[in-house]
């Protein structure tokens, strides 16, 4: 078979949840806090992949508005019973602090495409749920249990409950059936039955540098289960000079002809400071079966290079894309927490307007359309028209990972109306959110007439650009240092940002009169560069 290079899901496209229907696979990742809600990928043959539905996109699925950076979807089960699809996932409403917030829901399709249903409620108990149907026909519910009253940790073990689809709803005994290991954290359960074994295969040691995925198995599923000869079956923690860390939060597939299969999350850190600034990506490992257990090829280290089925188009992955604004938003594009996307932008005269709404990192309404970065190196630029009449109002383009990590380049007014050029960066704020202050020199720009604006990021080079009309790009202000843009840096420790980097445009009125930007087309080009290790 030949050879891909990992991930196989590039950029922020972490807990992947993998199925096989027929001769599809699907993988299911989580969005957190951007909408729609839940990426689904399709693929033929393990190696070329299609983003095809993001099945949460309407208000009695998911309204996020208020969710704080990194809450929102965490962690989706994707799995299919002979007759339809099934869909769990969590609702975080709060994760820092002593307590977690965690609505658990399902939802259910007759085809991948849809129409998906309105969510089931399951349980508020805990995150990151499966749903595993039994050839008993029965269907079991699972997620790990958050207890607020341990110390230091308050993950308390693996909980397994029956599910009565026909009632809708948890029915009987529930049972921790899994506590994990000594290396803590567990969560992310998956249910498999082989040969008369029930397999559990959860994440543990958090989402950082110390992530694994640990296997158990027993005659029951009530358990007891166990350990697996090499307990964590796949991680990098003991490897910090391999390619892919932070491996672990995986699921399990078989092709057709019975080869087996992980896909997992994992890292790909740059800079002696070791930023994931993709997030954490979806790569594949291939396994095999031993004794009643599942190994990693070549494991349990993850490996960079593996054989699948397929041959990856790597000319597809490194086009450019340019997106005009025709036929609706292109399927790229996510914004933040509304389920109301008709209050923050609409495409109309071959354009997109973004309606100003609350400053960029409002966790409630703001105006920010974005794609993921998903290149160490790339260049980005939009067209913007755009007439604000202070300070209060300004719109531009935004490389963008949370609240506290930000660069913006805007263009905006002074207090007497006069039009600028402006460039807004957080700086790696945390933990007041607060901008690098002062800000660059603003200087003025004519009141009238659309506007270029560009970027550049070579590795962990961030600089800007700025063109007139009819006139070339030009560099403007200083080279930030895009590195910040990474999970490392997104406003809480190893263990609490969990997105990636977007690149996009944003549009914002603090005095609450919506005034609009229109943008005219948004570019976004792949660039080869010898500072980046690992380019797919």
């Amino acid at each position: 078979m030949p050879f891909i290079q990992n991930p196989i899901l590039p950029g922020f496209n972490p807990d992947p949840s993998i199925l096989r229907v027929g001769d599809d696979y699907y993988i299911a990742t989580s969005t957190f806090e951007w909408y729609p809600g839940v990426q689904i990928h399709h693929s033929k043959d393990l190696a070329n992949w299609d983003l095809i539905i993001r099945p949460l996109n309407r208000k009695s699925q998911l309204d996020m508005r208020g969710n704080p950076d990194s809450c929102g979807v965490w962690a989706p089960c994707l799995t299919h019973d002979g007759d339809k699809f099934w869909l769990v996932y969590t609702d975080v409403k709060r994760k820092d602090g002593s307590f977690k917030d965690t609505h658990n829901y399902i939802v259910t399709a007759p085809s991948i495409q849809g129409p998906w249903s309105d969510p089931v409620f399951a349980n508020s108990s805990g995150f990151d749920p499966s749903l595993f149907h039994d050839d008993d026909g029965k269907k079991w519910f699972i997620n790990m249990l958050q207890d607020h009253r341990s110390r230091p940790r308050s993950f308390a073990g693996i909980v397994l409950q029956e599910f009565d689809s026909a009632a809708g709803k948890l029915v009987g005994p529930k049972k921790n059936i899994f506590l994990g290991t000594e290396l803590d954290l567990v969560e992310g359960p998956h249910l498999y039955k082989r040969n008369g074994f029930y397999y559990l295969l959860t994440a543990e040691g958090g989402t950082g540098y110390d992530h694994a995925c640990t296997l158990a198995r027993s005659r029951s599923i009530w358990g007891p289960y166990e350990l697996h000869p090499e307990k964590h079956i796949l991680t990098s923690k003991d490897s910090p000079l391999t390619a892919l860390q932070r491996a672990g939060h995986g699921d399990i597939v078989d092709t057709p002809n019975g080869e087996t299969y992980l896909v997992h999350l994992s890292g790909r850190p740059t800079t002696q400071l070791r930023r994931c600034v993709l997030g954490r990506e979806t790569s594949i490992q291939g396994a095999r079966w031993e004794d009643d257990w599942l190994y990693i090829k070549n494991g349990p280290i993850p490996s960079l290079h593996v054989a699948v089925p397929g041959v990856r188009d790597e000319a597809r992955y490194w086009a450019e894309q340019r997106y005009v604004f025709e036929d609706g938003l292109h399927k790229d594009f996510q914004w933040l927490r509304t389920p109301e996307p008709e209050r923050i932008f609409s495409i109309e005269n071959k354009e997109l307007t973004l309606i100003g709404r609350e400053s960029i990192g409002s966790w409630f309404e703001q105006a920010l359309v974005a794609r993921r970065q998903t290149h160490f190196s790339f260049d980005a630029e939009t067209v913007i028209d755009y007439s604000p009449t202070d300070e209060r109002q300004f719109a531009g383009l935004v490389a963008y990972y949370s609240r506290f990590n930000f660069f913006y380049l805007t263009v905006t007014a002074d207090s007497d109306g006069q039009r600028e050029i402006l460039i807004m960066s957080s700086e790696a704020s945390w933990p007041n959110g607060s901008m690098k202050l002062p800000l660059a020199d603003a200087f003025r720009i004519p009141r009238e007439g659309k506007v270029r604006l560009a970027l550049t990021i070579r590795g962990r080079e961030l600089q800007f650009l700025y063109a007139l009309e009819a006139e070339e790009l030009k560099k403007v202000g200083p080279i930030y240092d895009a590195s910040i843009l990474s999970d490392e840096c997104g406003g809480h420790q190893e263990h609490g940002s969990f997105t990636g980097a977007f690149v996009g445009m944003a549009c914002s009125d603090l005095n609450g009169t919506a005034l609009p930007a229109r943008f005219g087309y948004f570019q976004y080009r792949p660039v080869h560069h010898g500072s980046d290790r690992y380019e797919v």
